[in-house]
């Protein structure tokens, strides 16, 4: 199949490079090097592709739609790519090798697709399915980022105020106790005591959050580090579901674009690994690729795996009995994200009453305790 694909693709090379040019091929051209160059955002990506799609199918010729497309980006490392794009198919080459010059904009799913297009003769086809996979890919990454920034960010400005109010509120109270010569309870002393360590050590507390971040990044980095974090938050509470069922959103709805794009199963597989996000998830596709090598089923090795539940299992191996393996994907994929957009708004109720509680014993609890030694003064005096 997949010398299939490159004997096709090298034929329509060469009838695209008489199309453009006007004259015969004199050679086909070798496989591209992989370029370099800055990453495009997924939202001009899918703006492109659609765009690109709608262009192809009103029969505009392929350098025209380039070029056009090109002129209009606003992103630059973007527009130079579509630029050097451009010039290498008027060269005669074909457009998934002249893209896949330029890995960082266009990864190799977009290219793979690509190629299958131009070789069947529908590219338009296989560009609007990509922008729908693109843009739906999308959706997806804003709701992961929503569902981690979200308790994130509120738990960094409920930090700022109580490490604010430690720093510069409390001293003022705690000279005023001092003066007074107050009996302290036990909860102001601790207080106090927190806010002399802020003030006396708030460079060692600095140094050691950068200390402990940089160390997780450079772990994260490791192949090691990665299983075991990606391994962790798979198993955390609440999120680990929400990541597990974004996860097998992404795997199904990947594989699916690809398989019915003309992709072969082997090369998809391989693809969906790398683009599935999660160390683990793409252990378990890469495991399930070499089974498939075997002669062996896609259900059989993914049932044999942590990741996917049961129900996913049972639907892909439905799928591979009827010869319908995309479209049961798909389907699986629509109810994940579905359920995805329903865990994300679920956790979203669930940690606003969680945070505003935290706030209001945090910052509650700093006041009390400073009203507490007044209390008794006032007593005293009475």
């Amino acid at each position: 199949m997949n010398r299939a694909i490159e004997v096709m693709t090298n034929v329509h090379r060469a009838f695209e490079r008489v199309r453009v040019n006007g004259g015969l091929p004199s050679e086909v051209e070798a496989k591209p090097k992989a370029g370099k160059g800055a990453k495009a955002p997924s939202k001009n990506l899918a703006i492109f592709t659609r765009q690109f799609s709608v262009m192809i199918d009103a029969g505009l010729p392929l350098v025209q739609c380039l070029e056009i497309l090109g002129s209009q980006q606003e992103n630059k490392a973007f527009k130079r790519g579509l630029i050097q794009i451009r010039q290498d198919v008027e060269s005669g080459s074909s457009l998934a090798d002249a893209m896949r010059k330029h890995p960082k904009i266009f990864n190799d799913l977009f290219t793979n697709m690509v190629a299958a297009g131009e070789a069947g003769g529908i590219l338009d086809t296989i560009l609007q399915r990509l922008a729908q996979y693109i843009e739906k890919s999308v959706k997806l990454n804003g709701q992961v980022k929503s569902a981690m920034i979200y308790p994130v960010a509120v738990i960094s400005i409920a930090v700022i105020v109580v490490m604010v109010i430690l720093w510069k509120v409390i001293p003022v109270f705690a000279s005023l106790f001092k003066g007074l010569g107050a009996e302290l309870p036990m909860p102001t002393k601790i207080v106090i005591a927190m806010s002399n360590a802020i003030a006396d050590y708030w460079w060692l507390m600095g140094g050691t959050l950068f200390a402990l971040s940089f160390f997780i990044k450079r772990y994260r980095a490791t192949q090691k580090g990665r299983r075991v974090t990606d391994a962790i938050m798979l198993k955390a509470p609440i999120l680990g579901m929400l990541l597990r069922k974004i996860a097998v959103a992404r795997f199904c709805r990947t594989l699916s674009t690809l398989t019915s794009s003309g992709v072969p199963i082997l090369d998809g597989l391989m693809i969906t690994a790398k683009t599935s996000g999660n160390a683990i998830v793409e252990d378990a596709i890469i495991a399930t690729r070499k089974s498939v090598e075997e002669g062996k089923t896609i259900s059989e090795p993914l049932a044999d795996t942590d990741v996917f539940p049961s129900m996913v299992v049972q639907m892909i191996a439905v799928g591979e009995q009827t010869g319908a393996l995309d479209t049961m994907l798909s389907k699986i994929a629509d109810f994940y994200e579905e359920e995805v957009d329903t865990a994300v708004a679920g956790l979203m109720k669930l940690l606003e009453p969680v945070l505003i509680a935290f706030l209001g014993v945090a910052i509650g609890g700093i006041v009390i305790a400073m009203y507490m030694p007044m209390f008794t003064l006032i007593g005293q005096i009475g």
